[in-house]
């Protein structure tokens, strides 16, 4: 395990049956209170990002950063800004102004519907999705399916935490990447 992923494992913190008995909460928040564990994060992404997902596009270019509601603000536009690429929110239903598309995706307890600018992304433009985690997949696809729908092409998923177990890169329209790997 390099050593940016063995420090940055390291700094999460756990938190047994939270939100409810037999989950065990992998908490992101101590990376963000250490100003150089959180840059050590930004920079393991972005060095991700322009060695690798660039490196295989056809273009070479990144055009849009995606965040999901609500972890995935915390970490993409910061990632937009270094890439010089445009910062767009996924939002859940009823947060956004203005004309939006939407796409329902599974939770645990039922369905729950992600929204986004309906002018957010151009035909065309090369767009990574972000988020803190990824367990079962469904948020991360309904964000999939929204730059789909305005023709958007995802280059690549990105998470800090992937709990392998539940494999959920099999739902995605693009490859996967996290830092932390959880296996159980």
């Amino acid at each position: 395990m390099p050593a940016d992923v063995d420090y940055l494992k390291g700094l999460l913190r756990s938190y047994p049956d939270y939100p409810k008995k037999g989950i065990v909460f992998l908490d992101i928040f101590p990376l963000l209170r250490n100003p150089v564990a959180f840059e050590t994060l930004i920079t393991h992404f972005v060095h991700r990002l322009t060695s690798h997902t660039i490196a295989s596009s056809p273009s070479k270019k990144i055009d849009v950063v995606v965040g999901l509601d609500a972890r995935g603000f915390l970490i993409g536009p910061i990632i937009a800004m270094r890439l010089g690429a445009a910062f767009v929110p996924v939002r859940k239903r009823g947060k956004l102004p203005g004309e939006t598309i939407s796409a329902e995706y599974q939770k645990e307890y039922g369905l729950d519907v992600f929204e986004m600018q309906a002018d957010a992304i151009a035909k065309g433009q090369n767009v990574v999705i972000i988020d803190d985690l990824i367990a079962t997949g469904g948020s991360a696809k309904a964000a999939g399916e929204l730059v789909a729908k305005l023709g958007g092409n995802t280059l690549e998923y990105l998470f800090i935490i992937e709990l392998t177990f539940l494999q959920a890169a099999s739902k995605l329209d693009a490859p996967m990447y996290s830092i932390v790997k959880v296996d159980d």
